[in-house]
């Protein structure tokens, strides 16, 4: 990192932001880390602007002092992408929150990046319509956008990735740049909407969203299986995804998560076998076929009838609880923390690599629930650690990292979902190759001086 004139940097944006730049220690403890294992790291200062004017204002004086900036959202990531390792501004979009516009005709909305998915959705409620990437947690559309995120609809609707159709972005010198369009496709130059849609705040601030948005499904129907083993309910799958089945949802569950469920929801007590949580989403005929199709396939790979959760305050308690599984999975172990991390290999891959997965875990002697986006080959696992153990944390970090491989070796990714951050930073030479290479190439053309969340995803000399 260039030397970084912090005392003069604050000093301009109180100036220019009044009240609204903080340095008090609550603060800028508040946003010194995320949901990660990574140890904290104060920002200098926290900036809360209210306009895409205010945040190149911002970074026209954070790039004149070489000072670092890190965004943020609400601090749900998973791989300490928002710790702020060398210092400097943190800016905190949450105060940019407006649904701007909502194109009902062309299934799209306009929103700032501080809203969030479960807002944007009770602003469509009487429009028939719905926003449908869903990560567990409540995150931010900007967030999300710089992440990549997806979630429990991915295997119908796809990621954010798929469901971005434009940005507004503010580069790092203050300059402020439009990416795409509301067309539902273009021929007309680099794809830059796509090259800010996982950058993870080392390349722009986002600073406003045009989203795709899909029909409210006509029916929808909701049900739990159990099976008698992973690899019999990932066939299921692989062979549902092979007929062409329209899953809405495909979520897999292992025996440890199950138990964590009926540990955390005394309410829900359902079989510790591994089990499919599964939604349909169609008219009631077109749903009525699908699930049909799907009971076959179950019954022929030895998972259990049915459970269905038919009305809709049924179907909201069963999937919080799928969203809940972080802390159902903490509930298998009292006072233990979390240790976090999510591959995602060739779904027929993803048996073999999640019995090789159990094996790396056993071995370590740590608790693991585990739960997958099984439609997309995706999966999760949550390592149980007594947070004042040395020895717990060096054992989850090593099942971590011989996870990671595992997924590489299966011709997969060491994320899926959760992203680079800090935490995942070392395999991606080993992913990608000499793609690497250009990232750092792309990450100096738009950030000569490094000051975008350094220390994240690619690192420049």
């Amino acid at each position: 990192m260039p030397s970084a004139n912090i005392e003069a940097t604050v000093i301009a944006l109180r100036d220019l932001l009044g009240e609204r730049l903080s340095t008090s220690l609550p603060i800028r403890d508040q946003h010194s880390q995320d949901e990660a294992y990574t140890t904290p790291a104060r920002p200098d200062a926290v900036a809360f602007p209210e306009t895409t004017e205010e945040v190149s204002a911002i970074l026209r004086l954070c790039s004149q002092h070489k000072c670092p900036v890190v965004p943020y959202g609400i601090g749900s990531s998973l791989e300490g992408h928002i710790v702020p390792v060398h210092g400097g501004i943190t800016i905190d979009t949450s105060r940019m929150n407006k649904v701007l516009d909502i194109h009902e005709s062309d299934l799209d909305a306009v929103v700032e990046p501080g809203v969030t998915r479960t807002q944007l959705n009770t602003a469509l409620r009487s429009t028939g319509l719905m926003f449908t990437v869903d990560p567990g947690a409540d995150a931010t559309l900007g967030g999300m956008a710089a992440t990549r995120a997806s979630g429990t609809n991915t295997v119908r609707y796809g990621t954010m990735a798929d469901n971005v159709l434009a940005l507004e972005v503010v580069l790092p010198d203050g300059q402020i740049i439009q990416t795409g369009n509301r067309a539902r496709k273009s021929a007309s130059g680099y794809d830059l909407t796509h090259l800010f849609v996982g950058s993870e705040g080392t390349l722009g601030i986002i600073t406003k969203l045009t989203v795709k948005l899909h029909g409210q499904p006509e029916h929808i129907a909701a049900a739990t299986c159990a099976f008698p083993d992973i690899a019999s309910a990932v066939d299921t799958v692989i062979l549902a995804i092979q007929m062409g089945l329209p899953m809405a949802r495909i979520e897999l569950l292992d025996e440890m998560q199950m138990k964590g469920m009926n540990i955390y929801n005394p309410d829900m007590v359902m079989p510790e076998t591994p089990h499919l949580f599964l939604e349909f989403h169609g008219t009631e005929a077109g749903v009525a076929e699908q699930v049909e199709s799907f009971s076959a396939l179950v019954s022929e790979n030895g998972g259990s009838d049915f459970a269905w959760a038919s009305k809709t305050e049924d179907r909201n308690r069963l999937w919080k609880a799928r969203h809940e599984a972080y802390y159902a999975g903490k509930a298998l172990r009292k006072g233990a923390e979390g240790v976090v991390t999510d591959c995602c290999v060739p779904i027929s891959a993803l048996a073999e690599c999640i019995s090789k997965t159990k094996e790396i875990v056993a071995a370590s002697g740590l608790l693991a629930p585990l739960v997958g986006h099984v439609g997309d080959g995706n999966f999760h696992l949550l390592l149980l650690v007594d947070p004042k153990s040395d020895d717990d944390m060096t054992r989850a970090k090593q099942v971590s990292e011989q996870v990671n491989m595992l997924a590489l070796e299966f011709g997969g990714t060491v994320s899926g979902e959760h992203g680079i951050g800090l935490g995942k930073r070392k395999y991606l030479s080993q992913e990608h190759g000499a793609a690497y290479g250009l990232m750092s190439t792309l990450k100096r053309a738009v950030d000569p001086d490094n000051i975008m969340n350094p220390g994240k995803l690619v690192t420049l000399n």
